[in-house]
């Protein structure tokens, strides 16, 4: 599906993203461990959460109202179904009180990685065997990451050269410590998991913090965590308690939005009950450090996760250096900064994101593509850019690279180009962000 995009003169309004994907995928998996029903509002509608909830019903977990199960929109990416966002904002229970069961068939985790690592670290530890696969593009994705410690713990997977798909063959685990060579939350997620049904103590040490969304659930859910520097551990044999979650809106999601307001003149937007957690918010700092007029307000704090309202308005933007710590906490932010980058003065340079090249899409490779088509001078490096500002963008016909960020970040460069801007595969968002190109026009003033 191809998109057109034209120039916005100015954009304005209020606006409430979806549910936080990578919380509610945690929420789906830590519901299916706890010990009595789980009540979830404001579950994301993205893809690849439908794809973790499927995977967990074809292991014997009840989820109500069955709006996850085969009856809702057709899925544009080509299979399987979808969730209507209207819908999935309200409530969803699950409930495992039989435990877990042998599936039927391969789990299907589509693009999510999120859903293949995770599911891997609770399925280590079962009974019985199961198999994982994705599409084409998450099985190109490296999942030794996760199968070493896993096995380290005394699981047995099997794997196409430490690609998907991923045969587990559930068997008994011990606590191990492991230092994450590389920093993931996905990994370190899957191993608290796997830990849960480990014999002793599992300790996880990352070399930088990352998201810390899986901690402040089970701790919110009873589970103890012992958390110091840099490292977690947590106790086999525990089961998280069943209590209400409510998943804050996805910060990933709105800042495509920040962007755009802090770059169209005559610009102001406010996003409401948006999840600010820290180790989030990467892309939150470095805006403010560029110049961006960027408020929070209503700061609360909901179910061990921080809320509020950010409201952002057309700023005038300087460049900034960004890499190191700063990465981890705004990974999935990267390409629609360095679109921030070509409208900044001075030359920014976003370093140390090797991790981009083995995302959904070589993401590094994609954003210089689609730049270059629009016009913009850059320099690529192995783990980042070089991009000098401001430049003048034009309208060209742009490749999401079947990435759904990808797709997004230039659905706002076209917003700023000259002339109009047609993406094609348009139809990835719907990964994240079903409704993103309608959220979007419903601001735009053209």
């Amino acid at each position: 599906m191809r998109r057109v995009i034209k120039p916005g003169r100015s954009v304005k309004g209020v606006l409430r993203v979806p549910g936080d994907k990578s919380i509610s995928h945690r929420a789906l998996l830590c519901g299916s461990l706890a010990d009595g029903p789980v009540r979830i509002e404001n579950l994301s509608p993205a893809h690849d959460v439908r794809n973790t909830a499927l995977s967990l019903q074809a292991l014997g977990v009840v989820i109500r109202p069955t709006l996850l199960l085969p009856a809702l929109s057709p899925n544009p990416l080509g299979k399987g179904v979808g969730v209507r966002s209207g819908e999935a904002r309200g409530e969803v229970f699950v409930h495992n009180a039989e435990g877990f069961s042998p599936p039927a068939r391969v789990l299907d985790a589509g693009n999510s990685g999120t859903t293949m690592r995770l599911l891997a670290g609770l399925l280590a530890g079962q009974n019985f065997a199961a198999t994982i696969t994705g599409d084409a593009s998450l099985r190109k994705r490296p999942m030794q990451r996760v199968i070493d410690p896993l096995t380290q713990m005394g699981a047995k997977i099997e794997s196409d050269n430490g690609y998907a798909p991923l045969k587990i063959i559930g068997q008994k685990l011990r606590g191990i410590r492991y230092e994450l060579p590389i920093a993931s939350s996905q990994v370190k997620s899957a191993l608290l998991l796997a830990g849960l049904h480990a014999k002793g103590v599992t300790t996880v040490s990352e070399p930088s913090p990352t998201r810390d969304h899986s901690e402040r659930m089970l701790r919110y859910l009873g589970i103890s965590l012992e958390i110091s520097n840099g490292a977690v551990s947590v106790q086999g044999g525990a089961r998280p308690k069943a209590k209400a979650l409510m998943v804050p809106g996805d910060f990933s999601s709105a800042a495509f939005f920040l962007v755009v307001g802090a770059l169209v003149p005559d610009a102001q937007i406010t996003i409401t009950d948006v999840g600010i957690n820290p180790t989030r918010t990467g892309l939150l700092d470095v805006l403010r450090a560029m110049g961006a007029q960027i408020a929070i307000e209503n700061e609360r704090e909901i179910a061990h996760e921080p809320w509020g309202d950010l409201t952002v308005k057309s700023s005038e933007l300087r460049a900034v250096r960004v890499g190191g710590a700063l990465i981890p906490r705004m990974i999935d932010e990267l390409p629609v900064l360095a679109i921030c980058a070509t409208q900044a003065h001075g030359t920014t340079v976003i370093q140390d994101a090797h991790e981009l090249r083995v995302k959904e899409t070589d993401r590094i490779r994609a954003v210089t593509e689609n730049l270059k088509r629009m016009g913009a001078q850059l320099e690529e490096r192995a783990d980042g850019w070089v991009i000098a500002g401001p430049q003048k963008l034009h309208g060209a016909v742009l490749d999401s690279f079947g990435d759904h960020r990808i797709a997004m970040a230039f659905a706002i460069a076209g917003l700023i180009a000259q002339g109009e801007t047609i993406i094609e595969g348009a139809e990835w968002v719907e990964i994240s962000y079903p409704e993103f190109f309608e959220d979007l026009e419903s601001l735009v003033r053209s």
